[in-house]
């Protein structure tokens, strides 16, 4: 069952269509403005983002940014306004498709299903070892069984097996996992999140094979 995330300060028309999209077997996360979504996409992964554009605390823009910089998970901009300048902002900040209201619901099923589609095709995995990340599908498995990774250390070993063999400074890292969660990221943190990835993927965390520590530098993703 995918997981979708609708970003929609009209609760009327968020609670008819997270209704619609469960009947469809869609899991359906309603976040009622940017802070809220920010926060959401934070400590969850999701297959898929419905995002209005205008939001009563901010705006869609800022959490299709958000999402597009923690992984490349699809976002479809649901919006009344059928401004040019509105419809060229979306694409530049990653949306992948974008409709105006009111809608067809099956004209919208139509459009999920195609993006997810498009995204399936043209993403490919990434392994180091037993260690296999499906960017697509946003899941990580371990000898072919799936971890339950939070959105932070997911995104934390998405960037790390991306430029897997080349050293990421520690400022690199906490630069990452800052533009996804909003808020600023220590060193402590940055070493908690460390610790967290290393327990749920290494064989012995303690002398870790897929995640090396370049002393004094930051870390790599090595092929064990």
């Amino acid at each position: 069952m995918s997981k979708i995330l609708l970003c929609e300060d009209d609760t009327e028309l968020a609670k008819n269509l997270s209704m619609f999209l469960q009947s469809e077997g869609w899991q359906v996360i309603h976040a009622e403005g940017q802070t809220a979504a920010l926060r959401l996409i934070a400590a969850e992964r999701f297959d898929l983002a419905l995002l209005d554009i205008s939001l009563r605390d901010g705006n869609g823009f800022s959490v299709c940014a958000a999402i597009k910089a923690g992984a490349d998970t699809p976002v479809i901009f649901l919006t009344a306004s059928d401004d040019e300048a509105c419809t060229v902002a979306g694409f530049d900040v990653g949306a992948d498709d974008y409709i105006s209201k009111p809608f067809r619901p099956r004209e919208l099923i139509a459009r999920m299903k195609n993006v997810l589609r498009r995204q399936q095709k043209s993403t490919p995995m990434l392994q180091c070892g037993s260690i296999v990340i499906d960017p697509a599908r946003g899941t990580v498995t371990k000898n072919g069984t799936e971890l339950f990774l939070s959105a932070l250390e997911y995104r934390l070993l998405l960037v790390l097996f991306t430029n897997k063999e080349q050293l990421l400074t520690r400022d690199r890292l906490a630069e990452e996992l800052w533009s996804i969660s909003g808020e600023f990221v220590s060193d402590n943190t940055l070493n908690v999140y460390m610790k967290r990835l290393r327990e749920r993927i290494e064989d012995d965390p303690k002398n870790p094979a897929v995640i090396k520590t370049v002393r004094g530098l930051g870390y790599k993703a090595v092929e064990p």
